[in-house]
Formats: structure tokens, sequence, C-alpha cells
């Protein structure tokens, strides 16, 4: 009699794992027993399913060891033991691969395969078609074909199976057993059915109008197995994905019917199918979303679960599409299930009303704690999006997420709802000063140094910008006297924020910086007496440009120049437009990723696009004296098609008074070379072209590179946007195919190219300035201009924005890109670098009538930047 085990048994050890400290050499030691005669069948199996257990746990038989074993159990045919039988069958398919001459079993499998024994012949055409390679199978087709269309459905399904896995070594042997496969497909079992269209399916699916025609003909006769339903419905979407077909098409029509199908495995397939159809209308979608409907009040779980994970994905796009399954899903927020429960919120808080949102926070709050952290993070995503979707719902929101923050947690859930209300803050204004009343409390007690120093930087960034500015400060300085050295470091960052932007405040400032410059940790030190210094001299500029906004460069960048500066002794001073630009700021950077520890431990840094460029092309003689890289285009531009004999692309290289074009080509046509390869430009503005840098040879295949090298306009500086007409030079050489050694001298040819554009933002850099009035103050109205502007063919704010920021190539600081809605008024601040190192700040005002007005203001700390953008945005 078995022993019953209970909870208890399995928590105390009681159901262990048998297996658990097998050796391999004990086991394989063991294997002789299958030489005694007479063969102790139990005791055989045993052993065997030891053997399957260490291979299937990974362990490394070596080739003798497993063909040893595997001979040895050859010998267990004797038997007639079922039990016995059915183990050799399976551990012929595990060592198939590993042993050596497995091939000695095939006549005892085909024996097998054709006997009269039903319980052996299924297993014994798995095991055979395992062992059996491409050159051999020939020899056995008679038996699959016999195999497949066999009565018994054990050793037909087995059949099929197995020719599915032969078609990726013998597809051609396997497609002559086609018409076998199409009798079993209209066989009564549900298993055979499934595995014989799945068998058609895979020979025809390259073959397009074969698989409609597949789908036509099952689907016309009616299929028995809901398994083979699913399987055309799968079939029949991919096809519409791939035509990219009408829903108007009679494969559509039969994944819309078969929602009308008995089985509910169908049902579902169904209507999932339709859901993940892409470019599907709310109309179209609404049939699929009332079968839903229905599961979601199923007494089964798991269609319960299904239906709202299905619906919570159609609510991502078609949130209006779900409203009507609003009420089902409430039912559901209190399911038992917790998954099907937090599905159901997730889909509501995408769906919900604003009216609802009060009644649906209540009711989350009932289960919160309840629910993994990971289910958290995804109500917590829903918050977020929900926020952005009804603005004015900002408070109800906000304590809710105030309420999570301060439940126990991990980190991922902690920085997901702090990652939520910062969104909320930088979203909408109204909520700033609640938000980081609530990220300042919760800081009190965090124990995440990412998070606690992520809080720091955004109070010095928006508290000095509040009204009442002053109760921040307690909060910061408590971390100064609590902390360790990393969040330290981060609080003496922001104290310094308030204090460069506030009068009032900074004596009081000055003071705790003071306290800090005794701390124990260098960095806290450092930093505390670097802005204590800059505070004293009380000038804007210089806090706006070591405080408030801090080096635009690449940290990475500015550690290799200077490495290198130290490397080769100068006279003259280290210049910091020699480093490379970054898009985030330096501060940020710093708390953001890592805050101290990237200063503790460094490591080393992979090289940025940029630097490689920058490395490439001075190994360039023609190109020495150009001076450090400004910037590269981010995308390589196509000037042919992609089909085309040649395929040439272009990378913008600006320096300070010259561009190179980078041009990276390739030959597709493999009887042909090509030498000299270069690239002649003509310029529509007073560009020059100084020199042509060729790439010596183009054979087949293999990409090359040539550039063209020319001087920016001297004397017309602000005409900077230019159209150059391109046409590719180089001498022809025949080439064999096969060696790719030329037959002759060659001949000159040219092939035409497209233009290639040059704008003004191939001479801007995009940079962030997390405080755009500290940068303009520090930049100064001495090269100021402004001009107005009518933008004649734009209709609406948003056009315009994203029109002005793509032309331009500047960076929007403090989320000017997002235009509130229901304005008719906009000011879009824009912060870059003009080549050569100067700060190019606009300030560009808004305002739509009929059509939008544009007042632009530029400054720099250079006169020609100002002229430039303003020129080419006339």
């Amino acid at each position: 009699m078995l022993k019953k085990f209970d909870k208890k048994d399995e928590e105390s050890g009681g159901g262990s794992n048998p297996f658990q400290h097998l050796e391999k050499s004990a086991v394989l030691q063991e294997a002789r027993v299958f030489n005694e005669t007479p063969i102790n069948p139990r005791k055989c199996a045993h052993i065997l399913t030891k053997i399957l257990y260490l291979i299937n746990q990974g362990e490394h038989l070596g080739t003798t060891e497993a063909t040893e074993a595997f001979f040895a159990m050859t010998k267990l045919f004797q038997s007639n033991d079922p039990t016995l039988r059915r183990m050799c069958y399976l551990t012929i398919k595990e060592m198939s691969c590993i042993a050596e001459d497995v091939i000695i079993v095939t006549s005892s499998l085909t024996k097998d395969m054709t006997g009269k024994e039903d319980n052996y012949r299924g297993p014994a055409v798995r095991a055979l078609c395992q062992i059996t390679d491409s050159t051999m199978l020939q020899a056995i087709e008679r038996y699959m074909k016999q195999a497949i269309v066999d009565k018994v459905p054990s050793v037909s399904s087995s059949a099929l199976v197995s020719s599915l896995h032969l078609l990726k070594c013998s597809f051609d042997v396997v497609k002559r057993w086609v018409n076998e496969a199409q009798e079993a497909a209209s066989s009564d079992n549900i298993m055979v059915q499934y595995h014989a269209l799945g068998l058609l399916y895979h020979v025809r699916k390259n073959d397009r109008l074969a698989v409609n025609k597949m789908i036509s003909k099952f689907t016309r006769h009616g299929l028995k197995s809901p398994f083979a339903y699913c399987m055309m419905i799968r079939v029949a979407s991919k096809q519409l994905e791939e035509e990219d077909g009408s829903r108007d098409s009679p494969l559509f029509d039969f994944i819309e019917s078969c929602l009308r199908n008995k089985h509910e495995m169908v049902v579902y397939e169904a209507a999932s199918a339709i859901v993940n159809l892409p470019g599907c209308s709310a109309k179209e979608l609404a049939p699929a979303v009332s079968v839903l409907q229905l599961f979601c009040s199923s007494p089964k779980a798991a269609l319960r679960y299904a239906a709202v994970r299905t619906l919570n994905k159609v609510a991502m796009k078609h949130p209006s599409a779900v409203t009507a399954c609003n009420l089902d899903l409430e039912n559901l927020v209190t399911d038992s299930n917790r998954s099907i429960a937090t599905l159901a919120i997730t889909t509501l808080l995408k769906t919900g009303s604003e009216s609802s949102i009060d009644r649906l926070m209540k009711q989350i709050s009932s289960f919160m704690s309840e629910i993994s952290d990971e289910f958290k993070v995804v109500v917590v995503q829903a918050i977020s999006a929900l926020c952005q979707k009804y603005p004015r719902k900002h408070a109800v929101l906000m304590n809710f997420l105030f309420t999570m923050l301060r439940e126990e947690g991990g980190f991922e859930y902690k920085r997901a709802i702090v990652d939520c209300i910062i969104s909320i803050i930088e979203e909408n204004s109204e909520s700033k000063e609640t938000g980081l009343s609530h990220l300042c409390e919760f800081i009190e007690d965090c124990e995440f140094t990412v998070l606690a120093t992520r809080i720091l930087h955004l109070l010095g960034q928006e508290g000095p910008k509040t009204n009442n500015p002053s109760k921040y400060i307690r909060f910061i300085y408590n971390r100064v006297v609590l902390e360790h050295e990393e969040v330290r470091a981060g609080a003496v960052s922001a104290l310094a924020k308030f204090g460069a932007q506030n009068e009032e405040m900074l004596p009081s400032i000055l003071v705790l910086l003071k306290r800090c410059v005794m701390d124990d940790d260098n960095e806290v030190r450092d930093r505390a007496t670097f802005y204590l210094n800059v505070l004293e001299q009380k000038q804007k500029a210089l806090n706006a440009g070591y405080i408030l906004n801090g080096l635009t460069v690449s940290i990475p960048g500015l550690e290799r120049a200077l490495q290198q500066y130290t490397l080769e002794p100068s006279e003259k001073p280290f210049d910091l437009k020699s480093v490379p630009l970054a898009t985030t700021p330096m501060a940020e950077q710093r708390t953001e990723s890592t805050p101290i520890t990237a200063v503790k431990q460094p490591e080393k840094v992979a090289a940025t696009r940029q630097e490689i460029f920058q490395e490439q092309l001075a190994a360039v003689p023609e190109f020495h004296g150009l001076g450090p890289l400004f910037k590269s285009s981010p995308e390589p531009v196509a000037l042919t098609e992609s089909e085309t004999e040649y395929v040439i692309r272009c990378t913008k290289h600006t320096f300070t008074d010259h561009m190179v074009f980078q041009f990276d080509c390739t030959n597709t046509l493999n009887d042909q070379t090509l030498e000299n390869v270069t690239v002649q430009m003509e310029p529509t503005e007073a560009y020059e072209v100084l020199c042509y840098v060729p790439a010596r040879s183009l054979p087949y295949n293999q990409p090359g590179t040539c550039y063209t090298l020319v001087a920016l306009p001297k004397e017309d500086p602000t005409a900077v946007a230019c159209t150059f007409s391109c046409m590719m030079k180089f001498t022809v050489k025949d080439c064999d195919p096969t060696t790719g050694e030329t037959d002759d001298e060659g001949y000159e040819d040219e092939y035409v190219l497209e233009d290639l554009e040059v704008t003004v933002a191939d001479h801007i850099q995009k940079v962030m300035k997390l405080n755009f009035e500290a940068a303009w103050d520090e930049v100064g109205d001495e090269f100021e201009k402004e001009e107005t502007f009518t933008l004649s063919t734009i209709k609406t704010l948003e056009e315009a924005v994203g029109n002005i920021v793509k032309f331009l190539g500047m960076h929007p600081c403090e989320r000017s890109d997002k235009v509130p809605d229901n304005k008719n008024t906009h000011t879009l601040l824009l912060a870059g670098v003009f080549r050569g190192g100067h700060d190019i700040l606009v300030r560009s005002r808004l305002l739509l009538l009929d059509t939008v007005t544009m007042q632009v203001t530029a400054r720099s700390s250079e006169e020609l930047p100002v002229d430039i953008v303003l020129a080419s945005v006339g």
C-alpha cells in the first residue's frame, strides 16, 4: 500500500527527490545488470530511469560511456515486459545524439513498429525516426506511410509528429507523404486530425496559395478537432497579416465564424486572433470583445483570466471598445484569484471614466497588500497612464500612490511609484508642491540610495521654484545629518541649488554648507567646498554654469581627453571645447546613475559612436589639422535604393570650419570589382570642396569607405543650409564571380546618386539645460536678436513645435515641447551648442490664430550662431 503524503510531510522532507544524490559512475556501474540472464525487468527499468534523470539534469555522458551503456541496454529487447520496453524507447531517443552506432537497434524498432502489439508501435515509430538520418529514411519510408494512415490513433499521431521532426533534415522525402497526411486529416480522432493538419501546413507554409487552398478546403468541410480549429485560426491570422488583407477576406470571415464554435478553446483562440490583428477598428473588435465579456463571468478561473488578460491588451489601443465590459470587470476586482483581480483593475484604470476613479481607488486599496510586487508595479503603471488621461484627478491618485509608498515593498515597486509621482509633477504644475511634500516624507526613511539621490536631485531642481522653498531645506539637511555618504553628497548638491536661485535663503544655505565642509567623506567635503566658493561670489553666471546646469560634456569623453592631455604635455591650457558633448547634463548623469560609486570604482567605459568616428577620421592624413570632431549625423543618409547595384550611405561629420562626408559603399555585382571610388560633390551654396579620399578597391559585397572634405562658407558664413549633387566615379574591372580575379585593365564609369542636404541642425549639437532661465542669464544679451515669422502652412501648435525642434536640431528644455490642451499660445525653450563650442539658446513664442505666428529670440556667446539660426528660420 502506497503511503499518502500530505503537505506537512512534503515540507518536512517526506516527499524528497529519491534521485537527488545520484552519481554518474555508480549508475553506469549498475547498468551492467543489463547483461545478466534472466533479465530483471523491474530493476532494469529503475536503472534506465536513473540514466534518463542524469541526462535531463544536464549531466555530461562521454561518447564511450554512453555507447557502452547503450549497447548493454539493447539486450533488454529480449524481455517482453511492457514497462521496460517503453523505457528502452525513451532511452534510445535521449541517447541517440550521444552514443555511437545507435542504428544497431533499427531492426528491433522496425520489428516493433510493424508488430501486433499496439502499445509498442507508436513509441517505436518515434524512437526509430529519432535515430534515422536522411540517407536511411528511404528504407523505412514504406513503413512510415502505413503508420500515418494506421487505424490506431496513437500510431498515426506518432508517425505524423515524427514526420514533422524529419522535415528539418529530409523535406523532399517527407513531402512525398502528403497524400497519406491528407487521409489522416479526415480522421475522427481529434489528435490525429490536429497532427495531420500541422504536418500539411509545415510542408506547404512557403507556398501562400497552397496554404489558402488548404484553409479553404478544411473550413468548408468542417473540422472535428478543436485543436485543429485553433491551428487553422493561427494559420489564417498569419496569412492575413502577411497579405495585409482587408477585413472582407474569407480568412477573416472564418476566424469570426469560430467565435460561435461549441468549444470554448476555439472561441477564445478566435477572439485572441482578432484582437491581435494589426489595424483592427473598434467596430471590428466588437464581436471578439462580446465573447470575452461572456468569459468574464465563467465559473472556470482559466477562462476568466484569459478573458481579462486579452481585454487588458485591447484597452491599451482601443479603451472605448472595452468600456461595455466595465461592469463585468468590476465584479472581477473581488475575484479570489488575485492575478485576475489585478488584471481587472488595471483594465478598468485604462477604460474607466473620470467619475469612477474614486470608487476604483477604494476597490484597489482593499487588496493591494495581498498581491505580489510584480502585480503592484502593473497597477502603478496603469495609474500613471490614468494621471495623464485625467490630470484633474491628480490629488486622489497622488494620495493613493503615497499610501502605497509607505507600505512594505521591494526596490522595483518603490521605483515605479517614485517614477509615477515624478511624471505627475512634471506633467501637472498644480501637483508639484503636493508631490514634493510626499517625496520629502518618503526619503525620511528610504532604504534605497538610488531613489533617495534621485528625489534629492528633483528637490534641488523643482523646490526653489515653489511658493515656499524654505520648507524643503529641513528634509534635505536631515539627509546630511542622518544618511551615508552617497545620499549626503546628493543633499549637498540640492542645498547649493536652493542657494543659487534664492537670495533670501543664501545666508542660511552658506551656514549649512560650512558645516558640510567638515564631513568625514571626501566627496561630500569637496562638493561642499566647491559650492560654498561659487555661491560666495554671488554671480548669476557662475551659479548657472557650475551649479544649476553644470557641464554639458560627456563624462567618459572628458576622462579620456584629460588622460590624453596628461600623456602629451602642452603649453596650451586644456580646452573643454575639445571634449565631445553629452545630451544629458553631468549633474543628472551623476544623480540618476550610481552617484559616487563611479568615482570610487572607475570602470572602463565603452567608446561612444562619435569617439569611434573621431579615431577613424584622425587616421586619414588628409584630415590632420581639422581639430576635434564636433558632431556626426545620428543616422546615415541613403543615397541609393537598397536594391540597386551599388548601395551608398552617407554620414556627415562636422568640424569647426570643415565638414567631412563619409560614404559607405557596397558593390552588389559579383562580376565586377570597383577601384579608386570617389563621390564628386557640387554645392549650391558657398561651400568649397577641398579634396577626395578614394576607396582603393570595392570587391563584391565587401563594404568600403571614401571621403569628401569641404570647407564651410567664409564669404557668407550664414549660408550653412546647402544641397549637394553627388556622383560616384570609379574604375570598373570585370572579374570571375567564383574566384574574384580581375581579367582586364578596366574602364572609367560614373553613377548618379541622390542629392545630399546639409541643414542648420548639422551645425548644432543638442544639450539639455536643467534650468533654462539660469542658462539664459548666463549667456547674456550681448548678441541677442529677435525676429517674428508666420508659419503659413502649419495649422496647430503641436505641429509647429515638432517642426521647429526637428529643423533646428536643438534640445527642448523644461518639457516645453509638450503643448497643453486647448491653448493658443505656447513658449518653446531650446538649447544647443553651435560648432566651435558656442552655447546657443532660443526662446520661441508661438501664437495660434488662423495660422501660427512665431516670435524667435536667440542668444549666444558669439554673433554668428544667432545670425545663422535666424537666417535659417527665415
